[in-house]
């Protein structure tokens, strides 16, 4: 058995937990495994639930260990025994932060974004406010979700406010929780008067959301590879996004996407990555190709993903490169974020299909 001062940890949250979801189960496995396979040349420790021991297979490099605890628990007694760790989390229940401030506390190095860019990222008002006037974003205001419905009087103002400022056009507001992933609970309203207390159904007493202007477009991200103060895109990536009874629902998507805006879309990714300090791996920016006349710019950034997103598994099928080395190597200082050429080699779909995630070339 590897000593742990030779091996870097390894996990993913929900396989590491024993989540049993078998949608989020899906997408889950498919980022460890393939990150598994992207660093088939170096020690690592992987921590993953009891239940999924049949589904480690033969790994030569790999020292499983399976827990029945609580990942955050068993983090907080063994973190301090290694060295070095790599992993996979969401911002659910904030613990993208947590994982990231408790390997830092004990001293751990990362090839994952600091606890700091963390929080700001997994906080879709802090990214707002860190980025003002950096780049073009939509109008967007933080309210609390109050036991008395001062909350609905609140955005009933401010639509009228902003609806005022060009009332001759069509006008949507848009309303996500500040620290949402994967377009969970978002709401479009068309009109003020389908703002109901019906939607404390989703948004409970207590919470906090992010109210913004809706920008009618074409939903796409940026993936990037960040060393802390430098970025470097990978590709455009166009986003399944499915609104149904004014919900958003992220069903998977395509890469490489063809825009005439591409160059800007890129150019706005990485001026959002380099304007947060501690940004390094995989992250992801996504953003909006405007396809109206009523709103000025031709990309809006939307949100920032500090973390492996789902189009890693995809871009993992096109990319001239080995993504996971690329990052072990880049922050280990072997080699310069500047020096990794990027190039892809055909389109990939990924789209979740009930229970599985589909990965294919086209």
């Amino acid at each position: 058995m590897m000593s742990n001062e030779d091996s870097i940890l390894i996990f993913e949250y929900f396989t590491a937990s024993g989540e049993k979801d078998k949608c989020i189960i899906s997408e889950a496995e498919a980022l460890i495994f393939n990150l598994l396979d992207d660093l088939k040349d170096y020690n690592l420790t992987l921590v993953i639930d009891k239940s999924y021991e049949d589904l480690i297979g033969e790994y030569e490099n790999v020292n499983p260990i399976l827990i029945e605890e609580n990942l955050i628990d068993w983090l907080e007694n063994n973190a301090t025994k290694y060295k070095k760790a790599i992993f996979i989390a969401a911002e659910n229940d904030n613990n993208l932060y947590n994982i990231s401030k408790i390997l830092e506390d004990n001293n751990v190095e990362t090839y994952n974004s600091s606890a700091e860019a963390c929080s700001i990222s997994s906080n879709k008002f802090k990214t707002y406010e860190s980025l003002f006037n950096i780049v073009p974003q939509p109008r967007s205001f933080k309210i609390k979700i109050d036991p008395k419905g001062y909350w609905k009087r609140a955005i009933d103002n401010l639509y009228k406010k902003w609806k005022s400022e060009d009332p001759l056009s069509s006008f949507k507001i848009i309303l996500k929780p500040l620290n949402g992933v994967d377009c969970e609970d978002i709401v479009i309203l068309e009109d003020i008067d389908d703002l109901s207390y019906d939607l404390e159904k989703i948004f409970p007493p207590g919470s906090r959301i992010l109210v913004q202007d809706y920008i009618e477009g074409i939903d796409v991200s940026v993936s990037l590879l960040c060393d802390g103060r430098n970025a470097i895109p990978i590709c455009l990536n166009e986003q399944f996004v499915e609104l149904k009874n004014d919900r958003g629902t992220y069903l998977g998507g395509r890469s490489p996407f063809t825009s005439k805006h591409k160059d800007e879309a890129f150019e706005m990714a990485i001026k959002a990555c380099e304007s947060v300090e501690g940004l390094k791996g995989f992250v992801g920016v996504d953003l909006k190709i405007n396809t109206d006349n009523e709103h000025i710019y031709d990309v809006y950034f939307l949100e920032l993903n500090s973390r492996f997103t789902t189009p890693y598994v995809g871009l993992k099928q096109i990319v001239n490169f080995n993504i996971g080395k690329s990052i072990i190597e880049m922050i280990d200082g072997k080699i310069d974020i500047g020096d990794i050429d990027v190039s892809l080699d055909g389109v990939v779909e990924f789209k979740k299909l009930k229970n599985s995630l589909n990965i294919r070339r086209l």
